[in-house]
């Protein structure tokens, strides 16, 4: 573990990745109870302008982070995110807090118990003080809810995070826990970090067992990550999250490979087709390819592995599909819902369940395809999104470098990645001034996070960012 120095600490603890407060904690620099009350002082100056956390429980909190600083004191910490403040996604259940999916629906939901992710980092020490904004039912690219309204990107306040884990990022980004939970069921982790200067992870199926919680209408796409300031901090959490559970079978894919090969083969996908992508984030994707090849690696531009449109018409079909299917059981609900949510529901009405069969064996092909490519390749790299970070209040940008495009116009570098169960990695390579920030993704097949994550710690040693 790094050892602190206290001369050099930033001037405000709340600023300190995971790693980087664990070693304080280690050291009797200072407390989990400091850290908590360092992000709770950040919480009360800037959370009414971010609009990000939007459920706190700060006794329980203080109770945990009292209990972990009890175990440092006699050096029997549970992991080393013992202590460590955290925020969950609003779709995740956390005991004592309630759980809205940003849905009017659920506005007095309250669980008796934590979901499975969320149990396992709390038996790792975590200290949960808040629930995160999301939009409703998790299904835009953007962060604003019915009932708590727009989160705004700390890193240019006038511009979304992103979503659906936007209200996750913009508290990392803001210094309101150095970890988020969150879910990416089509680039929801992986955009939101991109957009606020952070490093996420979508894991690949069956990483991080889940059940007992909201109805996946997703089908097997939504997985659970966290969102952090370093690799480290997504390493760490990763691991604690990990692992196999009897409850959910498809976790036993947790025990799979973990290297890849050396020299590391790169696919270079910078564009998909002819879908337009901000220009400076195709610059920065030339030069990050340029820094891999400095670092050893074969890299190559390919085409992608995949048609953004069909992608994103599967992922929609199965989306709409899965929220017809949930809303059909509450009464009245058509009165309770947003207008795009009425329209995503009343378009997967349509759909029987020929059609639903029908998308699931397309995406059975895809996984097959997937598994050929990555069977060449070791890793694809790409930007993790075409645009920069749009207006906090629309639902996503109606132009890309002048041109057209539609919902999922932003968001064509990333769905896939979901359909297929990979595992995939954004990570920060620049920020503008009024924009926020950019990312780039790094791919792989199903099972090899640790070795993405791995490669991800070389690039931010060899760009200066470790």
């Amino acid at each position: 573990m790094n050892r602190i120095e206290i001369a050099s600490m930033p001037a405000d603890i709340a600023d300190l990745t995971a790693q980087d407060l664990a070693a304080g904690f280690a050291q009797g620099a200072f407390t989990p109870v400091d850290a908590l009350d360092a992000v709770r002082t950040r919480c009360e100056r800037d959370n009414r302008v971010i609009n990000t956390v939007i459920e706190t429980n700060w006794d329980a909190a203080r109770s945990a982070a009292e209990a972990s600083a009890s175990r440092w004191r006699r050096s029997e910490a549970l992991s080393p995110l013992d202590g460590i403040p955290m925020t969950v996604k609003d779709n995740l259940l956390v005991a004592g807090m309630r759980a809205t999916w940003g849905s009017r629906i659920y506005k007095d939901f309250s669980p008796a118990a934590d979901e499975a992710p969320v149990a396992r980092l709390r038996a790792a020490g975590a200290v949960f003080f808040g629930k995160t904004n999301v939009p409703e039912f998790t299904l835009q690219g953007y962060t604003s809810s019915p009932l708590f309204g727009v989160t705004r990107n700390p890193c240019a306040i006038d511009r979304t995070p992103g979503g659906s884990t936007g209200g996750g990022a913009a508290a990392v980004a803001a210094g309101m826990g150095p970890i988020a939970l969150g879910t990416d069921g089509g680039g929801s982790i992986r955009r939101p970090a991109a957009h606020c200067g952070l490093f996420g992870l979508k894991p690949s199926l069956g990483q991080v067992a889940r059940y007992g919680g909201f109805p996946q209408i997703l089908h097997d796409f939504e997985v659970v990550g966290p969102i952090a300031r370093s690799v480290e901090d997504l390493r760490a959490t990763f691991l604690a999250l990990r692992g196999y559970d009897a409850r959910d079978p498809r976790s036993a894919a947790a025990f799979g490979p973990r290297a890849v090969g050396a020299p590391v083969r790169v696919a270079f996908v910078p564009h998909i087709g002819r879908a337009p992508v901000d220009s400076r984030i195709a610059d920065c994707a030339v030069k990050t390819a340029r820094l891999f090849e400095e670092m050893g690696c074969i890299v190559e531009e390919v085409a992608a592995p995949f048609d953004a449109d069909a992608s994103s018409a599967l992922w929609s079909e199965v989306a709409a599909t899965g929220l017809a299917w949930h809303l059909s059981s509450i009464e009245g609900w058509q009165e309770d819902v947003g207008p795009a949510t009425l329209a995503t529901a009343e378009r997967g009405r349509g759909h029987d369940a020929f059609d639903y069969l029908d998308a699931l064996r397309a995406v059975e092909t895809a996984r097959v395809d997937a598994g050929l490519f990555f069977s060449e390749w070791d890793v694809m790299l790409s930007p993790t999104t075409a645009a920069l970070a749009w207006s906090a209040d629309r639902p996503f940008p109606e132009t890309i470098n002048g041109q057209p495009v539609g919902p999922r116009g932003h968001a064509v570098f990333t769905g896939w990645m979901n359909l297929v169960g990979a595992a995939a990695v954004s990570f920060p390579v620049a920020m503008t001034k009024e924009d926020g920030g950019i990312g780039m993704q790094l791919t792989a097949a199903a099972g090899f996070d640790l070795a993405l994550l791995d490669l991800v710690g070389r690039w931010a040693s060899a760009s200066g960012r470790a």
